[in-house]
């Protein structure tokens, strides 16, 4: 079956009340802000890549702004500079919705769909969110890769395909084979982890040398 041919997995409405507290955050924002997204941001790429890449959460001034998975602030420039760098992106990332960039056999999507106050989703949001999650992992063919930014996006991951989180433990580098996929894992791409030195390029890129390893692409980088 052609990628073309794949339906898009379910996504929640704009108006999504499944989360009470992201509701109400959702509505503060757009009276103050009504030129943003201010909604749950979809998954960008095509349906049932080789590769999916599972995030936290839309940023308040990234993500929830601009309505494209980490468009719009740093954690976006490390992000879409390594998945160009090794051929899951193409055109060029200016940190808007249309500036042309593509993903290649890539996808990226949020284990939370909306923005939590503070950055910080309750434990019943992630789950009530793990919902949209699923279908996405469902999709995927045999032998995808899936790579978690972060703990809380790990563990959505795990929960999700009903593996226990102490057969799978989270660490920066670390592997784990799924059944049907296999899981990298990075600490996140944000400013914070980059600025106090908890991620640096080299180490984010190196995950992502070992995705393309295990995908059987050629590349350069």
């Amino acid at each position: 079956m052609s990628l073309a041919a794949v339906a898009e997995p379910p996504a929640p409405p704009r108006d999504c009340p499944l989360c009470p507290r992201l509701a109400a955050f959702r509505d503060e924002q757009r009276a103050a802000f009504p030129e943003w997204h201010n909604a749950p941001v979809p998954s960008f790429g095509p349906a049932a890549p080789r590769l999916l890449i599972v995030g936290l959460a839309p940023g308040l001034r990234g993500a929830n702004r601009t309505g494209r998975p980490f468009t719009g602030d740093y954690a976006g420039e490390l992000l879409y500079g390594t998945l160009l760098k090794f051929g899951f992106a193409a055109g060029e990332y200016e940190a808007r919705p249309d500036d042309g960039l593509w993903l290649v056999d890539a996808r990226i999507v949020n284990a939370v769909r909306c923005v939590p106050p503070q950055n910080k989703p309750a434990p019943s949001e992630i789950r009530t969110c793990r919902t949209f999650l699923e279908p996405e992992l469902e999709a995927l063919p045999e032998g995808a890769a899936v790579v978690a930014l972060g703990r809380i996006a790990h563990d959505s991951v795990c929960r999700a395909l009903e593996i226990r989180l102490k057969d799978a433990p989270f660490g920066h580098g670390a592997e784990h084979a799924l059944d049907r996929l296999r899981l990298f894992d990075s600490y996140h791409c944000s400013r914070y982890n980059t600025n106090t030195g908890v991620l640096t390029t080299g180490m984010f890129e190196a995950v992502f040398a070992r995705v393309a390893d295990h995908l059987g692409r050629a590349t350069s980088a």
